[in-house]
């Protein structure tokens, strides 16, 4: 595997980050979305909504000497105390398939959003359904084709344990 360092988005990194998720949206899943679904979520995935969006999430990014060749997030589910939805999880198409994407998950999975859960949603793409099936994300309620946006929702559960428990 790439040796791969994960660190919290800074604000510096806005303009990198969404050059990166464009041309992933661009190229990789183009196979199974319509060219005119993906600029849309292009439009939403400026430089400006990667300020917005780390600002109500922790935001990652992964990086290969130096470059960001990954990100993904993690907040809240809906303001909900006890479950979280993990976010905008891109790897470039070159960086694919070197468990950099499962580096990125398992980072999110150790995150305080994620521990203080007992249930974790991703709103997954096609493209990345079959990587989060392998992460141990399954179909919610059994629910296994797109929705309305495009997407098919995944969740994991997780044991909780109280704060009283953790001591």
């Amino acid at each position: 595997m790439t040796a791969v360092e994960i660190r919290r988005f800074e604000e510096k990194d806005a303009e990198e980050v969404s050059a990166l998720i464009v041309y992933t949206l661009r190229t990789s899943n183009s196979k199974d979305y319509s060219s005119e679904y993906i600029e849309n979520e292009v439009k939403a995935l400026q430089p400006a909504d990667i300020l917005r969006r780390a600002a109500w999430m922790h935001l990652y990014v992964a990086c290969v000497e130096g470059r960001i060749v990954g990100c993904g997030g993690i907040g809240s589910y809906w303001g909900r105390a006890d479950e979280s939805s993990l976010f905008t999880i891109f790897v470039l198409p070159e960086y694919q398939g070197q468990g950099i994407g499962r580096v990125i998950v398992e980072t999110l999975e150790e995150d305080e959003y994620f521990l203080r859960a007992v249930r974790i949603e991703v709103p997954a793409s096609i493209t990345a359904t079959p990587f989060y099936l392998k992460m141990g994300y399954g179909y919610k309620h059994g629910v296994s084709e797109p929705d309305d946006e495009g997407l098919l929702r995944l969740e994991k559960f997780r044991q909780h344990v109280s704060d009283d428990q953790a001591d």
